[in-house]
């Protein structure tokens, strides 16, 4: 059976955090209803939306099955429970639908009970957190809303309402971040017992409020100096340390879940499998074409409102360029790459990229499967370039 993946984009954000250079806004909430409305519009149009804009899907995928919906931002738990029931409620009519993971992305201080329970009866089963830090002084430095207390409010409020599936992320690399501080963070997280945990490094937009600050050099919004390359990674091996001490399995470089609470929806995009995006912003994948919305909220919904599907990015795929998702996604993922598969999909011979890597140390092959080292994965943008040259 044919399966797809469903994202959706809400770009709402009750603020924005300092390290952000995402295409996201701080809104009025009378814009909600509109924007659902576009977004719900598409879903039920996208056929029609596809053949104006020269968006072709694969014959399988018109009976292919949605089993995964990601509902992503910006804060979509700032939308009201029917907002959201709205789009769940349309996905259902216009897809053959059988949702196994229905995610939303969640900030800690948006979370109230009367909201938990709405979101299971709408089919919700996974929240993730926007939790980032542990630490007060980093949540204001990030310019985030919510405090650490907020935290601990949250995660019994949505058990209690019945989500078996949670999911944090923390950041390595906040100003004012330290050893002792993410030890804490980290501590404080495997505590709570979620089931997946998402941990990412920072990288310092310069377009970002962080990023301006620090080549300013001004302390406007606390930024404070931020750990070095060398302390994140020390930062990133407590983390693998801490996680498998804890019972998570690290199935992605930034990725541990308890067993079987993987990622579903995620790891769609990992293996190149079918997903399709709606809002503004979303990315879509057919396998042969991705294409990607505008990402302005007042320009995607006056373009669906005039029945225009609001396309700004749209690539056919190359064999090349397939290939080189295949290698460069493969490699995010600890199973590794199937180096036979490859080879015989693609006709190519991967020997030559391989050897040099492997005996740099930087790859490690066993029989068919040709991962990342161990120690390399702090690193692995720079394995990643290695292996595009």
């Amino acid at each position: 059976m044919k399966t797809l993946g469903i994202y959706v984009q809400v770009p709402f954000c009750q603020t924005k955090c300092t390290y952000c250079n995402f295409h996201t806004g701080v809104v009025s909430t009378a814009r909600f209803a509109p924007y659902v409305e576009a977004v719900c519009r598409e879903i039920r149009e996208h056929k029609a939306f596809y053949s104006t804009a020269g968006v072709t899907l694969p014959k399988e995928l018109g009976a292919a099955v949605v089993d995964t919906v990601y509902i992503g931002g910006g804060t979509p738990s700032l939308l009201e429970p029917p907002h959201l029931q709205n789009i769940l409620d349309t996905i259902r009519k216009s897809f053959a639908a059988d949702f196994a993971e229905v995610t939303l992305e969640a900030d800690p201080e948006t979370i109230e009970a009367e909201k938990g329970n709405a979101w299971v009866q709408t089919g919700i089963n996974r929240v993730s957190f926007g939790v980032q830090s542990f630490s007060d002084k980093e949540l204001v430095a990030a310019g985030r809303m919510h405090r650490r207390a907020d935290i601990y409010r949250a995660v019994p409020i949505l058990r209690e309402a019945g989500i078996r599936n949670i999911s944090f992320d923390l950041i390595a690399g906040l100003p004012h971040q330290t050893r002792e501080s993410w030890r804490q963070s980290l501590d404080e997280l495997t505590a709570l017992k979620p089931e997946h945990a998402s941990i990412y490094l920072l990288e310092v937009d310069e377009g970002s409020r962080l990023g301006k600050e620090l080549l300013q050099g001004g302390g406007r919004y606390s930024a404070g100096a931020v750990p070095s390359e060398d302390e994140m990674a020390e930062f990133y091996e407590m983390a693998l340390e801490t996680l498998r001490a804890a019972g998570y399995r690290h199935y992605e470089i930034s990725n541990w879940a308890k067993p079987g609470f993987e990622s579903k929806h995620n790891l769609k995009y990992w293996r190149r499998e079918a997903y399709l995006g709606f809002g503004a912003g979303a990315h879509s994948f057919s396998g042969a074409q991705r294409w990607a919305n505008v990402h302005d909220a007042a320009a995607y919904v006056s373009a669906v409102q005039s029945g225009r599907l609001p396309v700004e990015q749209h690539e056919k795929m190359t064999a090349e360029r397939a290939l080189e998702e295949e290698l460069f996604l493969g490699l995010r993922q600890l199973d590794g790459i199937d180096v036979a598969r490859i080879e015989r999909e693609y006709g190519v011979s991967l020997a030559g990229r391989f050897e040099p890597l492997a005996s740099a140390g930087l790859v490690k092959r066993d029989g068919n499967v040709v991962r990342l080292a161990p120690g390399r994965l702090s690193v692995s943008n720079e394995v990643f370039v290695e292996l595009m040259k």
